[in-house]
């Protein structure tokens, strides 16, 4: 069950939503029209041009807003100016008449707190397709390309969705980046569904399907990113390459003790990975990141490879110096010991 403060944090965050502005054609709000970055006004709404859009009066001009569907004419929205490069963008920050929308906040609260009852697991992400990350061609695989697509697997999981929007309203991320994500996949999918069927179905898809469907199937990924804000841990279970298993951890750890006694300073991440190798045996590789450098920790479960690590361990730190990743220790235990 997730603390008080974090529950309402997430309701709170329900309500100020991002709201993609469209202008009208023969106009360009793009930069103009008088609107300042944090700016808080009022829009007025003035009419529904379809499902969900508006058409919303704000500092004398004319624009289309998604907003929640219950609202009439004569409503007005707290708005405030998220950006303006590259595109108008505002959050809502409160409805002048809480009452037309009750329904669509009432949902969200309901879903919120039915997430937050469930008990916590551990945020689990898949590989993207299930496919292998790397197809090996030769006797070892090519680990900058295996770095690269665990990366990406991670990235584009759905847990950093809200985060990936906040770059792409900078410019740092683009929309094609974004669609890649399970959110907006989702949506594609429920909405090519509703075009593809005849006029009276597609109406009747639209308004009982898909919501349904679209909520049913990212509540699981919901429920995964509450996870991982409340417990700091995220957990990648994949092909590394045909036929090998590979589980990958990443968490954040209290201040530990230093080699001289003293508590390192600030956060600590740690990233473990877990092998079940043909001809070495199940290894892990932990690595710490601290504020004093990297600490590495290789365990085995087999003595042989024990010994091989250790032989190697002087090659790897070597390696990482090279490219300014400063080593600050190594250990080779049995494996279960790190």
């Amino acid at each position: 069950m997730l603390p008080t403060d974090v529950l309402n944090t997430l309701r709170a965050l329900s309500l100020n939503e991002r709201i993609p502005i469209t202008p009208q054609p023969d106009k360009d709000t793009s930069g103009k029209g008088g609107f300042e970055l944090g700016q808080k006004v009022q829009g007025t709404i003035q009419s529904q041009v379809s499902a969900g859009v508006f058409k919303v009066r704000v500092l004398e001009q004319m624009l289309h807003m998604q907003l929640p569907e219950n609202l009439k004419s004569g409503d007005v929205v707290e708005l405030q100016v998220l950006s303006i490069q590259p595109r108008l963008t505002f959050s809502l920050a409160a409805l002048a008449n809480p009452l037309s929308a009750p329904e669509t906040l009432s949902t969200t609260s309901l879903l919120l707190s039915a997430l937050s009852q469930k008990p916590q697991e551990k945020a689990y992400v898949s590989a993207i397709h299930n496919e292998p990350l790397v197809t090996i061609t030769t006797a070892s695989p090519d680990t900058t390309a295996l770095a690269g697509k665990l990366q990406d697997s991670l990235s584009q999981s759905g847990l950093f969705y809200e985060a990936h929007q906040a770059q792409w309203l900078t410019g740092a991320r683009s929309t094609a980046q974004l669609l890649q994500e399970p959110q907006n996949q989702l949506t594609l999918s429920a909405r090519a569904m509703a075009e593809g069927a005849s006029n009276a179905s597609s109406a009747s898809v639209a308004q009982h399907e898909s919501p349904a469907s679209i909520s049913s199937q990212l509540q699981p990924l919901v429920q995964q990113q509450l996870n991982a804000l409340e417990t700091r841990q995220v957990f990648w279970q994949g092909l590394a390459w045909p036929n090998q298993r590979m589980d990958w951890e990443i968490h954040e750890e209290s201040p530990r003790k230093s080699a001289a006694g003293y508590e390192e300073s600030g956060k600590q991440w740690a990233t473990q990975v877990r092998l079940d190798l043909p001809h070495l045996g199940e290894v892990a590789a932990m690595l710490r990141f601290s504020s004093n450098g990297l600490s590495i920790t290789l365990d085995a479960s087999g003595e042989k490879t024990r010994t091989i690590f250790g032989s190697a361990s002087s090659q790897l730190t070597a390696a990482l110096a090279e490219r300014g990743i400063v080593v600050s220790s190594t250990l080779v235990a049995p494996h279960g010991e790190s």
